[in-house]
C-alpha cells in the first residue's frame, strides 16, 4: 500500500456569509498498520474506506476552515483518534464546533511519526492564522493545505487572512525546501516547489 493516498471529497465551504461548492483533497499518510489523516473534509465514510481498518494515530488539520474539518467530528466518533490543530486557528475551529470537540495543539517544529514516515510541522500563517504545512523529508513530499497551490498562494481575501503574511510564509518556509519536493495541496492538482518558486515575483505583482 502506498505511503500516501489521496481521497477527493466534495461539499461546501462557508465563511463571511458566503457558501461555495468545493472539492477537497484528504491525504492518508503512513504504513500498512497506522496512518495520519490530513484534513477530514466532508465525508468521513470515504476517509474510513481509504484507511481500510488501519489505526489512525492522528487527524491533523492544516487549518480550521470548515471545509477541511467538517468530517472531523464523525471521524473521531468512529475511531477515537486524536485531533491536532494549531491553536492560532481556534477562532475558526469554534465557528464549526464551538467547545464540543476538543483538539490537541500542534506546534511549529513538532515532528509526527507514523509508520516509517516522519512529518515535520511548519507553521505557515496567511490563509488562516494557524495554517500549517507538513513536510515528509523521507518521501520528498510537502502537504500544504491551502497555503500553496499549483499556480500560487492560497486565497487571502476573507477574514483572518493576509496576503503579506502568506507570501512571507511561502518565501521563508516553503521555497527553501528542495526544488524537487512534491507539493500535495488541499484542493486540485499537485505541483513541486521548483515549479512554483520562479513565479513569486508574479504573485507579488498581482497581489494574490
Amino acid at each position: 500500500m502506498s505511503a500516501v493516498q489521496r481521497v477527493v471529497t466534495s461539499g461546501t465551504f462557508s465563511l463571511d456569509g458566503g457558501t461555495w461548492e468545493v472539492d477537497n483533497n484528504v491525504w492518508v499518510v503512513g504504513s500498512g498498520d497506522e496512518v495520519v489523516v490530513i484534513d477530514a473534509a466532508h465525508d468521513a465514510k470515504a476517509i474510513l474506506d481509504a484507511v481500510a481498518g488501519r489505526r489512525i494515530s492522528a487527524i491533523v488539520c492544516t487549518h480550521a476552515h470548515n471545509d477541511h474539518i467538517n468530517a472531523a467530528g464523525a471521524l473521531v466518533e468512529a475511531t477515537g483518534a486524536p485531533l491536532r490543530l494549531h491553536p492560532a486557528d481556534d477562532v475558526l475551529w469554534k465557528m464549526e464546533y464551538g467547545t464540543a470537540l476538543p483538539y490537541e495543539p500542534l506546534a511549529d517544529g513538532e515532528t509526527l511519526t507514523v509508520g516509517e514516515v516522519t512529518l515535520e510541522v511548519l507553521h505557515t500563517p496567511g490563509h488562516a492564522p494557524g495554517a500549517v504545512c507538513l513536510y515528509a523529508p523521507g518521501l520528498g513530499v510537502l502537504f500544504t493545505g491551502d497555503t500553496l497551490f499549483k499556480g500560487g498562494p492560497g486565497a487571502t481575501g476573507r477574514s483572518f487572512s493576509s496576503f503579506e503574511t502568506i507570501v512571507e510564509s511561502i518565501r521563508g518556509r516553503l521555497l527553501a525546501l528542495p526544488s524537487e519536493t512534491v507539493v500535495h495541496t488541499g484542493h486540485g492538482d499537485s505541483t513541486t516547489i521548483g515549479a512554483e518558486a520562479p513565479d513569486l515575483p508574479e504573485w507579488l505583482a498581482r497581489g494574490h
